[in-house]
This record gives C-alpha cells, structure tokens and sequence, in this order.
C-alpha cells in the first residue's frame, strides 16, 4: 500500500512537472529532407553556403545525429526557423542545441541568433536585429570562446566575462538558461562554466556609483609610504666613472699616428664604479595612505527589472562565416524549463556521446595504422631502392677494374711477340 503511495505521489509530481513545461520549439531533423520545409533561407546575398543534412564521418547513431552541416569553404551561411511567438515575461528562458566541428574548425562560428517574430526570413543577415546571440565562435589560437550577447534597447551588449568553448572535433550540447530574476546561466555538456547576473556581467545600465566630480585630492595629502633619508649622504669615494681606460691594452707595434691618430686604449667595465647614488628610505612619518575618490550615486542610473524579458520571441537562425566547412548543428530546443532542457539533453546528446567518441576512435585508430603502414612501405622501398643503387654501383666499379686490366694483358701479349722476336 506504501509503495502504492509512494509511485502515486511520483507520478502526480512528474506530471505537474510535464505541465509546467513548455516546449516552444524543438529541432532534431527526424524526418529526412522535410526540414526544409521549416527552415528558410536567406536570400540576402546570392552566394550564401548550402546546408546540407548528415550525421557526418562519425556518430553515435545513424539518424539521430543528423543534422544541419556547412558544406562550402569561406562561404556564409544564413537560414532560419519560425515558431509561435511568445513573451519570455515572468519565466525562465531556455535556448540549447548541439554543435559537432568534426572539420577540425579554424576560424568560424557555431552560435545561433534568437530574433523577434517580425523578422523578414528571406532578407535575414548579419545586421539584422536579434534579441539574443549564443553559442561558440572559434578563429585561430586566440579566439576560442561563448558568445553571449543580448539586445538591450537596440543595442548588442557582449559578456564582460571569458567563457572557453569546445574545440575538439566531437559533438557538444550548449545552454543558455535567462531567468526572471536577472540572473544567467551557461552549460556545456550539461555541466555548469559560467553564470551571474545581468547587470553585473553586462554594461547595459550607467554604474550606480561614479566617482565625485566636486572631490578633489587635498594638496596636503601625502601618499608616499616611503622617503629619502636626509640624513643619509652619498661617501666620498663613490663617484667613479663607468668605464675606465684598459691597462692590459697596449698599442699596435705598427700604429702609425700620422696615418691612424693619436692611440687611445679601448675602455673596459669600471670595476669600483658603483651607480647612480640614492638616499636610502625610510618610513614617511606623513604618510596618509592611498587617496580613495569619493563616490556618489550616479544621476543617470535607473534600475531595469526587466532587461531579461523579450516580447516577441519568434525565430531562431543560423547566421554565421566559416572558413572550413563541416560544422553540424543539431538538437535546437526553446523552453521555459532548464530540467526539462537538461532532460532532453541527456535523451539526445547524452545517449549518443559515447558511441559517436568510440567510433571517432576507432577510425583514428585505423588512419594511423594505415599511415603507420604506409610508411613502412615507403622506407622499405626506398631501402631496396638503395641497394639496387648499391648493386648498380658495384656493378659499375666491377666494369672498371676490368677495364683497367685489359691495357695490362695487351702489353703483356706485346712483350712475349718481342721477345720471340728477339729470340
């Protein structure tokens, strides 16, 4: 009977759960080419990249982790995805989706932009206006990070904060979670790397504090902690020059002074030169410590308890450069829910992690046996190419040594007719 209870409470809290949760857009490319039904693209420029649908080179599972790839170099790529417009007014936003640089990226992006309902697909660029831009932008060995950025009364505000992305070659689920009470949160793989809160982390309002234009530094202050000692003096003997003639030098038996000047030796390193002299220090008897600026409150600051909300939450796009092709963007979700967020995360990404990574290494595995073969091949046939070398230059020295012998039996065949003669 307990146990009765217990399963029922279970299923009345995962229900309420299901109910407080809304889903306003989710993407996971199930259906084959009818994606393209949902998503539109920019005609913006007439030379935007093609997208094309895949799971790539390696994948934890054949048709789940098919998604949108880049599939032209140095192009841009703009599409986007429209959804029923909402007010994220009072509750949470959750923006999540995946990104797999299985190119091996070196200077692209892999964010996705939030715009407002009224966004004309078609004509979507890199200036248009968005509510929110998220995700990793990867350029060179400097730029390896997580935008997010926020429109905040017509204009785009960047994180004051470093949040290091993902640059390895295998899928990674990234979260952005805005909540009503000013405060945010960033996961990569569903664990937690950064979050705080707006207007901290943000220069969308004026500081509350500034310093005090009337203040000024008192002209009695004194803040140095340390002064010259004037009852230190500098000694007698400590005035010596630099440098100072050499005496092991000594001038060239052939200088000659009409012709070379008058010999000077070369000057060495003063050995009893000592420096700049200085007083010592000693602790200043008025020292008041480091002058701190009085602040007041700023006139132009004005609390906002709604820089987190957006009205007409309507589109989701892709709108980006990339260098290498190849990246696959895959698992969009739009919620209000960050457990439900984090749920289906693990039901997507989280289920097909470990397969995609064993199957990675497994063809890395077989690249580099066969790269391993390949050079021994390659060493073995430059080996036999050297003895056929060798054997060509031995040969060579064998025609030689006969040939020096031939001259030899000639004069001997010579003499003995001589000799014959002679006898």
């Amino acid at each position: 009977m307990r146990k009765m209870q217990v399963l029922c409470l279970a299923v009345v809290v995962l229900t309420a759960y299901c109910v407080n949760a809304t889903i306003y857009f989710r993407e996971e490319f199930l259906d084959g080419d009818e994606w393209r039904s949902r998503w539109v693209n920019s005609k913006h420029k007439s030379d935007y990249g093609e997208w094309k649908l895949t799971a790539g080179n390696f994948y934890g599972d054949a048709e789940k982790d098919k998604g949108l790839q880049t599939s032209q170099d140095a192009r841009f790529y703009a599409t986007s995805a429209r959804f029923e417009p909402f007010s994220n007014e009072g509750k949470s936003l959750v923006i999540q989706f995946t990104v797999k640089h299985e190119q091996k990226i070196d200077c692209g992006g892999g964010y996705v932009k939030v715009f407002p309902a009224d966004l004309d697909q078609t004509a979507m660029h890199g200036d248009s206006t968005y509510y929110i831009m998220f995700g990793p932008d990867i350029c060179g060995y400097s730029t390896k990070k997580v935008h997010v950025i926020f429109n905040y009364k017509g204009k785009n505000h960047l994180i004051k904060k470093e949040i290091k992305c993902k640059d390895d070659e295998l899928t990674h689920l990234y979260t952005l979670i805005l909540n009503p009470d000013q405060t945010y949160e960033v996961k990569i793989d569903n664990e937690k790397v950064e979050s705080g809160s707006l207007e901290e982390d943000w220069d969308f309002l004026p500081p509350k504090k500034i310093k005090d234009p009337e203040a000024k530094k008192p002209e009695d202050w004194d803040d140095r902690p340390k002064i010259d000692d004037a009852d230190d003096t500098k000694p007698e003997d400590w005035d010596k020059p630099e440098n100072i003639p050499d005496p092991d030098a000594k001038k060239p038996e052939d200088w000659d002074e009409d012709m070379d000047g008058e010999w000077e030796p070369p000057v060495i390193p003063n050995p009893e030169y000592k420096g700049e002299w200085k007083p010592k220090q000693i602790d200043n008897p008025n020292y008041k410590g480091a002058w701190v600026h009085p602040e007041i409150d700023n006139p132009e600051y004005s609390p906002d308890s709604n820089i987190y909300k957006f009205d007409n939450i309507g589109v989701i796009g892709l709108d980006l450069w990339q260098v290498k092709s190849g990246t696959i963007f895959d698992n969009f979700l739009i919620t209000d829910d960050a457990k439900e967020a984090e749920e289906v995360g693990k039901e997507t990404w989280g289920v097909t992690k470990e397969p995609e990574k064993k199957m990675k290494e497994e063809q890395d595995d077989k690249k580099r046996k066969e790269e391993e073969e390949k050079a021994k091949e390659q060493a073995t046939e430059t080996e036999e190419d050297e003895d056929d070398d060798d054997d060509e230059d031995e040969k060579e020295d064998e025609e030689e040594e006969d040939t020096k012998d031939e001259p030899e039996e000639t004069i001997s065949e010579s003499d003995d007719s001589v000799l014959k003669d002679e006898l």
